[in-house]
């Protein structure tokens, strides 16, 4: 697809990339009486990060009754990353903890003593991390990969970069995570779901194409393999939203 942009009076729609409901996701917290969660996307990248711009509509679903048989189509996309390959979501409540780069120095000591982790009866010497209880904390237990609301940032590009309101000045929480990949092909598989953990040990994920693997079933793909992070402001999720590319 050509890169160039549309002619000045071609109106490029927001494609959808996101669709959840209050009654799959309780943490969601939308405002008011709104029970629905449409997140979009400008398929273009936008100054001065280069990447899409979004939009957020809260709204009630007893309300959505005009639906459009055939929803508007862009004049062309960026990049083939950025048209969403259509699925069902199967939301699943997971314990994950936060990244390294975010844990105290106290915390940080606990994470890198051998002896806790042996204690704990965990398989440390058969990981490819042996040699550093600190990256098999990252890899395992850390910022699950994937597409997630909530959750923890998965630091890597910058280190930790707390997003702040616009408006109030509080510091923004993380909402939605569009990832690229559900998990990578390393050690990272074991945050596969149990219903997918034998096509993510099949997979060799080295030279498939976009879309073209299990752990891709989106087919999006933001920025050179990372993850898109939307941040809301606690205080009112009326005020601006901001995203965040790691």
């Amino acid at each position: 697809l050509d890169a160039d942009p549309p002619p000045a009076d071609c109106p490029v729609p927001m494609l959808p990339v996101a669709q959840l409901y209050l009654r799959d996701i309780p943490l969601l917290q939308p405002p008011g009486q709104a029970d629905l969660l449409q997140v979009l996307w400008c398929p273009y990248d936008h100054d001065p990060h280069h990447k899409p711009a979004t939009a957020l509509f809260w709204r009630s679903a007893a309300e959505v009754v005009d639906i459009l048989a055939t929803p508007p189509e862009p004049y062309e996309v960026n990049d083939d990353g950025y048209l969403p390959e259509p699925c069902v979501l199967a939301p699943e409540a997971i314990t994950e903890y936060p990244n390294s780069l975010d844990l105290s120095p106290q915390m940080l000591l606990m994470v890198q003593d051998w002896s806790r982790w042996q204690a704990a009866g965990a398989d440390v010497d058969s990981s490819e991390h042996a040699d550093c209880p600190r990256d098999f904390y990252d890899v395992h237990l850390a910022d699950a990969p994937g597409w997630k609301v909530g959750g923890w940032p998965p630091w890597g590009r910058t280190d930790p970069n707390p997003r702040y309101c616009t408006v109030c000045d509080v510091q923004m929480v993380p909402l939605l995570t569009i990832a690229s990949y559900e998990w990578d092909g390393g050690e990272g598989r074991s945050w596969a779901p149990h219903e997918e953990q034998a096509a993510a040990y099949a997979a060799n994920t080295t030279g498939h194409c976009c879309g073209q693997d299990p752990s891709q079933p989106t087919k999006v793909e933001v920025g050179s393999t990372d993850n898109m992070q939307i941040y809301v402001c606690p205080a009112s999720p009326g005020h601006p939203h901001t995203d965040l590319i790691q």
